[in-house]
């Protein structure tokens, strides 16, 4: 009887604390990769090898995992990778959907030419990622543009909230069928308006930007997964009707 295959991971440098926090890291490139795929059956024992690193580590790594979504646990010290179900999802948009339009006029009051600066870089490093079709640089390129919004709302609860949100969507990404110049098109509207100090505006863009990609994953997901429930009623009952 054979063991599960090794994972092809690069180990983790000798290091002293902060053992948790790096082998999430290493989960998260390793999905970002493909090395790791939703579905598939590991176990503690073979991560820890993979990564040359003792098992408590990665016990407390999967467990934060857990936590945010992207894992579940199986008997045996066995776990898996999970993709978030349709009912999730939209719920996941109901809670951005209440922070990030906000966020973002309230980043439009006060836009200094600092912040500015930053939006107009994300928005560079996204085109160039487009040009390159480099979707791993420009999802990380999105994140990133996101979070400098909501920092710039000085609301730290809200900026954790989304970001632990979107560790459980972020599988998702890679697999939406919408273009990423078709993204990259839909978060000017809301970096013009916050650099040209419009708050309403920016509301309004972020929202429905927002929207497109909510409805979008959700059937998606609902199509993927067979769901029994259509995505427009899983919507509806989640956030609202579109507008």
């Amino acid at each position: 009887m054979t063991g599960p295959s090794p994972l092809d991971m690069t180990p983790l440098p000798a290091s002293e604390g902060r053992r948790a926090e790096q082998v999430m890291e290493a989960v998260r490139d390793a999905l970002d990769a493909g090395v790791m795929q939703p579905g598939v059956k590991y176990s503690v024992y073979q991560l820890a090898a993979a990564l040359g690193v003792s098992r408590t580590p990665v016990r407390d790594a999967l467990l934060r995992l857990e936590e945010i979504g992207l894992v579940s646990f199986e008997v045996r010290q066995g776990f898996r990778i999970r993709l978030p179900d349709p009912r999730e999802i939209a719920e996941i948009f109901a809670i951005r959907l209440a922070l990030e339009p906000s966020a973002a006029a309230r980043a439009a009051s006060g836009c200094d030419d600092a912040l500015a600066g930053r939006l107009r870089d994300r928005m560079a490093a996204m085109q160039v990622a487009v040009d390159d079709d480099d979707v791993r640089t420009f999802a990380q390129q999105d994140q990133l543009l996101h979070d400098d919004i909501l920092a710039a709302a000085h609301n730290g609860r809200a900026r954790a909230i989304v970001r632990s949100l979107r560790e459980t969507t972020r599988l998702l990404g890679a697999t939406t069928e919408r273009a990423m110049s078709d993204i990259d098109a839909e978060h000017r509207p809301v970096v013009e308006a916050i650099i040209a100090n419009q708050p309403s505006d920016a509301l309004c863009a972020m929202r429905s930007h927002l929207i497109s990609t909510g409805l979008l994953l959700v059937t998606q997901a609902v199509r993927d997964q067979r769901y029994p429930v259509g995505a427009e009623q899983i919507w509806a009952g989640a956030v609202g009707e579109p507008q």
